[in-house]
């Protein structure tokens, strides 16, 4: 049994999506490496996944975090 709980980082009011539980948290319950957020709204952070979604497919084609292919690259 652990003497001192590590407080999670976060408080009332900020909205987190645990990607373990698959479940919104008001504050957070879940480690950091587990959740997506904070969020300002519970709504915000129920869409967490779709948003993550549109951002990748968002980077994915912007062309400033492509490299440009070099002239001695094979393809």
């Amino acid at each position: 049994m652990a003497l001192f709980k590590k407080k999670r980082a976060g408080k009332p009011g900020e909205w987190f999506y645990c990607l373990q539980h698959k479940k919104v948290e008001e504050g957070p319950e879940c480690p950091a490496e587990d959740r997506l957020g904070p969020y300002p709204t519970r709504g915000d952070a129920e869409r967490a996944m779709e948003t993550a979604a549109e951002r990748n497919r968002e980077w994915e084609n912007d062309p400033r975090w492509h490299d440009k292919a070099s002239p001695d690259a094979e393809g």
